[in-house]
């Protein structure tokens, strides 16, 4: 009489694909997030007009004229925390403005660059721990100003990275394996 395993119970192989696709995912996810966000940072509008249009899409006879507002992407643009925000950390003094101005000069590249490193699986448990420092850094400011809506949406942030470096040992797709 032979035993035949269980259906319930999941197979090793089974077990460590679905692992594998759990940390790809969420790795695609945090660098999505981190690119997104600190491309954000360059981002600016431009107000340009533009003829009213009708409801056959024809220029108003009248000749009228809107201001249309479009949102572009430009280094001259770069604002490394918004300004509401920006006025509130200088005004707190645990925060010394010689360390909060090349914070903010350099929290968009950051984010860019480990957001990058993770998509391509590049050291990719070190670009886990940066983005982690990242969450921390940016929680430490919120909870100094007394935005706990920001704390917690970044603890939310601050636990898929910590989900995401529980399954590293899954990380099959990557370009560095040792980090």
């Amino acid at each position: 009489m032979t035993t035949s395993p269980s259906t319930d119970q999941a197979k090793p192989g089974l077990d460590a694909y679905a692992g594998s696709c759990a940390f790809l995912l969420l790795r695609l996810w945090l660098s999505m997030r981190a690119i997104a966000t600190g491309l954000d940072k360059f981002a600016g509008k431009i107000t340009e007009q533009k003829p009213l249009l009708d409801e056959f899409g024809q220029p108003d006879i009248n000749g009228t004229m809107v201001n249309v507002e479009h949102k572009v992407y430009a280094l001259k643009y770069y604002q490394g925390v918004p300004a509401a925000l920006s006025a509130k950390f200088a005004a707190e003094p645990l925060l010394p403005a010689f360390l909060l101005k090349p914070y903010t000069a350099s929290l968009g590249y950051l984010l860019i660059l480990s957001g990058v490193l993770l998509l391509l699986g590049v050291a990719t448990r070190t670009s886990l721990f940066i983005h982690g420092l990242i969450y921390i850094s940016l929680s430490f400011g919120l909870v100094l100003i007394n935005e706990s809506g920001g704390v917690a949406w970044l603890a939310a942030h601050m636990i898929l990275v910590v989900a995401a470096l529980a399954l590293a040992k899954y990380n099959r797709f990557t370009l560095t394996q040792r980090w």
